[in-house]
């Protein structure tokens, strides 16, 4: 079988695709990303099981092409701006994350005895995670704009930024390895800096007076705007390799170019796919590439370092973020997701390969570290809330007696203790807070989204950011006053996250000895029995109650006063929200 497939290109592509489909629906059934999938194609297809991956040139091809568009993407998407937005817990957290666990990881690499140069990349390989991992796994369990996870992607920014520094650092090494005699060297890394420098001015030409207006014309003929990027990301990614400083920096600098365009995420949808189809081929490369009679040699080393990676870079992150004022909580999660490796440890090995500066052996170990880690830390960041509920009686010791930036007491909560309490300040939630505040309530608005707590306080609405799923943050809110707590978060049923945010907050409640009543927003009829089971006195239908004031009306019942709702989520321009835009009593409620 493997004869006849190898005997024809096409055939062997085939088989390739076939087994990736196979194995990707089975990594997809125990919830791994398919990284873990594909790499486990390629060692199936390699010599040492099926041997059906024979055309190394054809697929390496495939694999170079699926690096540059994987870079391209990643600087279509570098938002330098979450980083100054973040501050210093985006940078310090990240710089001091990486510099820690590459510190930590070359010291256990030498006392295994690799040699100082495998361990150097060893410990800068272990630095790295997974961006398209990380964001997948928070946007399932909708916390990409949770204060952890803004955060995570702050770090994670932080961390392309190194690996992109350390590939420069890399490819002038590379280019000076090759001279015959030192002095030559030195010019050639030299020349490497001057040819990189000379093509960010260019891009920073074309960003100044090309990108725009082309992609602009371009995007009339949609399937133009793709080929134009694919060979956009390609031609910059053949100079960069012509000039000595690598592909993948060649590729970045052609996202760079043209991430300040209107159409940078048009352009970042339509390609992720292609991403996906190529980087299949640079995994399935590196799979086939691997001994396993070597990798056996490399099991134990692999477990000290996966333990290191599992359990020393969320303590790393966890201790840094306490350092700077953050309760233990939101350390621990966003710790959480730093417990792996990504394909850029993986891209940064081979190209260490590539170079020549490490062996067959510390590739094979860096990729089952990224085998045993991205595959644990799935679970972990999937049931990060169940963890730390076990751990939460030792996270509670590093937060006594420190305050946080986090307390509610550093918020101001409204000269009048609460009538009513709205979690999730939503389109929906905002609209309840402000008809609510315009009949009277002294209200207070609770949402886990910063900056959507920060809109609504400029929209001159109470609203502080809070965990609603975190019982000691809605044990110190003002309950004894509350007339009513309203919960207007989403169904997450449909979400990878195994608790629901309703009944985690009536639970919080109830525990924190309130015993008044709750309201939340159920759009699943299915869900009503569990939320009344937990506690909830009245339960929200947004569509049903619309579709019955609506009824009414057309019947003839009068109809209610009508206000002039904020709503900052919806506009483009916040500064422009200003108190005075809102209701006179609402205003006047909130002051």
């Amino acid at each position: 079988m493997a004869d006849i497939v190898s005997g024809y290109v096409f055939y062997e592509i085939s088989a390739l695709l076939v087994l990736a489909a196979a194995v990707g629906f089975a990594g997809l059934l125990l919830r791994q990303p398919l990284i873990v999938s594909f790499i486990a194609v390629g060692v199936l297809a390699g010599p040492s099981v099926l041997g059906i991956a024979r055309s190394d040139a054809h697929i390496d091809l495939l694999a170079e092409l699926g690096i540059a568009v994987l870079l391209f993407l990643v600087g279509l998407k570098l938002d330098l701006k979450l980083v100054r937005t973040l501050g210093p817990v985006a940078l310090v957290t990240g710089l001091g994350q990486v510099a820690f666990t590459s510190a930590f990881g070359f010291l256990i690499a030498l006392a295994l005895g690799f040699d100082w140069v495998t361990s150097v990349y060893v410990g800068i390989a272990l630095t790295f995670s997974s961006t398209i991992i990380i964001v997948k796994l928070l946007s399932d369990k909708r916390e990409i704009d949770s204060l952890h996870g803004r955060i995570a992607l702050g770090f994670l920014i932080v961390q392309d930024l190194v690996v992109v520094a350390a590939m420069i650092v890399l490819s002038a090494i590379g280019q000076g390895a090759g001279a015959a005699d030192g002095e030559g060297g030195l010019l050639d890394v030299m020349m490497v800096f001057v040819y990189g420098a000379a093509l960010v001015g260019l891009v920073g030409l074309f960003i100044r007076f090309v990108a725009t207006p082309l992609v602009t014309r371009m995007a009339a003929a949609p399937e133009l705007l793709i080929a134009f990027a694919i060979g956009w990301a390609a031609l910059l990614a053949a100079v960069g390799h012509y000039l000595g400083f690598g592909k993948e920096l060649g590729g970045l600098l052609a996202g760079v170019s043209l991430a300040s365009t209107p159409f940078r995420e048009a352009i970042a949808a339509r390609l992720a796919a292609l991403r996906d189809f190529l980087l299949l081929f640079f995994f399935i490369s590196l799979g086939a590439a691997l001994d396993l009679a070597i990798l056996g040699d490399s099991v134990g080393a692999a477990i000290v370092f996966s333990l290191f990676v599992l359990i020393g870079n969320p303590l790393i992150v966890l201790i840094i973020m306490r350092a700077m004022g953050y309760r233990a909580r939101t350390g621990f999660l966003a710790g959480l997701t730093v417990a792996q490796i990504s394909e850029f440890s993986l891209i940064f090995m081979a190209m260490g390969l590539s170079l020549g500066h490490v062996t067959g052996q510390g590739m094979g170990l860096v990729t089952l570290v990224g085998l045993i880690t991205i595959a644990a830390s799935t679970y972990m960041i999937t049931y990060s809330h169940w963890l730390y509920e076990r751990m939460a009686p030792l996270l509670a010791l590093i937060d006594k007696g420190h305050g946080t930036p986090e307390d509610l007491s550093a918020v101001d909560v409204g000269s009048k203790a609460p009538d009513v309490i709205v979690f999730g300040v939503g389109r929906y939630g905002g609209a309840i807070m402000q008809r609510l505040m315009n009949r009277g309530a002294h209200v207070l608005g609770v949402d886990f989204d910063p900056v959507a707590a920060a809109a609504w306080r400029k929209a001159g609405l109470n609203v502080v950011y809070g965990d609603a799923t975190d019982p000691e943050y809605v044990a110190h809110l003002p309950l004894g006053s509350l007339t009513y707590a309203v919960a207007t978060m989403p169904d997450h049923s449909a979400s990878l996250t195994q608790d629901d945010p309703r009944l985690a907050l009536a639970a919080a409640l109830r525990g924190a000895g309130y015993d008044g009543r709750i309201a939340a927003v159920c759009h699943q009829p299915a869900m009503r029995p569990a939320l009344e089971d937990a506690g909830v006195s009245l339960v929200l239908e947004p569509f049903q109650d619309a579709a019955e004031e609506a009824t009414d009306l057309i019947l003839g019942a009068a109809r209610p006063l009508r206000i002039n709702p904020q709503d900052p989520l919806e506009q483009m321009s916040l500064p422009d929200v200003t108190p005075s835009d809102v209701p006179s009593q609402a205003k006047e409620k909130s002051a």
